[in-house]
């Protein structure tokens, strides 16, 4: 394969999918011998991660390199949007924030202007790797969004890259989905678009079959394959705007030897969660299961309560305040039963914050657990730190505003502990094996559990296996020596116009 050739994986809606599958495109094609990347122009997400270089990016995409078995860029991301509200968001270009924009200011002109950067950081990967797999957002057929647009067809158009729109059968109308996306866009960006993916198929495909053909007279384009319904991916969500996680429980499909207990945690599902992916870990220990939660009473059972990272640590106060999750979570603590905050959950967990930043709410009381004092800084930390706690290595990631001036207790990473109350801005931490382990056994001890973590599981290669069975997932269900042609030499020719088409 020559360099520089290329795909966009396009979606009919959001959660159709498109992450997973540009993932496993990417580590199908790396087990091809072919160097690949991917790349999001324009990105939505509060799930972040922080690159080698000091760069944040979509935690998508660091996934999706991870796939392709190389390492994270900010040329794979240039343009992240992180929600403040419904209406505002950060911009991150070239993995720094540049400021707060509301979404018309941002889809007013702003995005336009950007058009030119991102094209740059996509010609960069094309002139280093053989394929760049793009994932475009949201669908190409919101079309009040076209004439700015930088991630879907905007971006397919100036690379000229073929197009396949991938559709969640699971949600029902997806026949419908894949015609009305086509016949929406304009002549120019249908001549792009190449056929389709039917993504979480359940059941018989040769019932779907007839429905194909009828797609392929009505549209002239072919389907490239009909991905099966895969249970327990566990792959990093995008979006944690759009995704909803209450009531939702991530677990362990091993069950905890005989005769040991099964460990409980409690995320509290704050608002703008950022990075809840970290408690991914947690639930890949045999035995732990991990639910997201929202109200008081179902901190009661819990061995272990995690205040995740957000985007608005003032905003979460409040809300844990009006649920009456922040007296729970006082009283465990006066009970010595475990709590847990990772970076916008630490700063809720200390004395004092004072925010003229993120939510220019001056001074504003935390939950008094952990003797610390926060100051926001116009200046993003953005960091990969490596140190020891509880006796063992870990490695972790910072992105945050706020600054921990901690004023007691015993250290633990970049935050303290207090008893069974530990707090820390390190994203990721659990994800390295011993300092999960050696957490959990506290865990348990303050707990009054009989569980103990299983002295083998490593969370980097389930995570490998999980990337693995994505590509299986393309190889085994999808046309590949179609995708392969597309990937090498561009859009097919003579593609028919499905009207009505909508201006460019």
């Amino acid at each position: 394969m020559s360099k520089g050739g290329g795909l966009l994986v396009a979606g009919t809606t959001s959660d159709a999918g498109k992450s997973v599958v540009t993932a496993g495109i990417c580590r199908w094609l790396v087990r091809q011998g072919v160097k690949v990347a991917p790349f999001k122009g324009q990105n939505m997400s509060l799930n972040s991660f922080v690159t080698r270089e000091g760069a944040e990016i979509g935690r998508a995409q660091a996934m999706q390199a991870q796939a392709a078995r190389v390492e994270p860029t900010a040329l794979m991301n240039p343009v992240l949007l992180k929600p403040g509200s419904d209406r505002s968001s950060q911009v991150v270009l070239m993995g720094k924030p540049v400021g707060e924009l509301s979404a018309r200011g941002y889809h007013g002109g702003r995005q336009q202007a950007l058009l030119g950067t991102v094209v740059e950081c996509l010609q960069e990967l094309r002139s280093t790797y053989d394929a760049v797999i793009c994932e475009g957002a949201g669908s190409p057929a919101e079309i009040n969004l076209r004439r700015n647009d930088i991630v879907n067809m905007g971006i397919a158009r100036a690379a000229r890259f073929p197009v396949v729109v991938v559709g969640d059968i699971d949600r029902g109308g997806v026949f419908a989905q894949f015609f009305g996306t086509t016949a929406l866009l304009a002549p120019e960006d249908q001549e792009l678009v190449a056929g389709y993916l039917v993504n979480k198929f359940r059941g018989d495909v040769t019932l779907l079959e007839p429905g194909l053909d009828m797609l392929l007279d009505l549209t002239g384009r072919r389907t490239f394959g009909v991905l099966p319904y895969a249970h327990g991916l566990g792959i990093d969500e995008e979006d944690g705007l759009r995704v909803s996680l209450r009531g939702a429980v991530r677990e362990s499909v091993v069950a905890p030897p005989v005769g040991e207990d099964v460990l409980r945690v409690a995320v509290c599902a704050v608002p703008l969660m950022s990075n809840f992916t970290d408690v991914d870990a947690l639930a890949a220990e045999p035995g732990v299961v991990v639910r997201f939660v929202d109200r008081p009473e179902e901190l009661a059972d819990a061995d272990l309560v995690v205040v995740p990272g957000t985007r608005g640590t003032v905003r979460a106060l409040a809300w844990l305040r009006e649920r009456g999750l922040a007296d729970a979570i006082v009283r465990r603590a006066a009970e010595g039963r475990p709590v847990l905050g990772v970076c916008g959950g630490f700063q809720a967990l200390g004395e004092h914050i004072d925010d003229e930043v993120e939510s220019r709410a001056g001074e504003v009381a935390g939950l008094g657990l952990l003797p610390v004092r926060v100051r926001f800084a116009p200046a993003k930390t953005l960091a990969r730190p490596v140190g020891e706690a509880l006796g063992e290595r870990v490695e972790g990631y910072e992105i945050h505003h706020g600054v921990a001036d901690v004023r007691g207790g015993e250290p633990f990473l970049d935050g303290c502990r207090v008893g069974a109350v530990w707090g820390t801005h390190w994203h990721g931490s659990l994800e390295s094996d011993g300092f999960r382990r050696a957490f959990l056994t506290e865990v348990a001890r303050a707990a009054g559990r009989r569980f103990v973590p299983a002295p083998d599981t490593s969370f980097g290669a389930l995570r490998e296996e999980q990337l693995d069975r994505l590509g299986d997932l393309i190889e085994e269900h999808a046309d590949t020596d179609a995708l392969w042609k597309l990937i090498e030499q561009g859009p097919p020719t003579g593609l028919p116009f499905i009207a009505p088409g909508a201006p460019s």
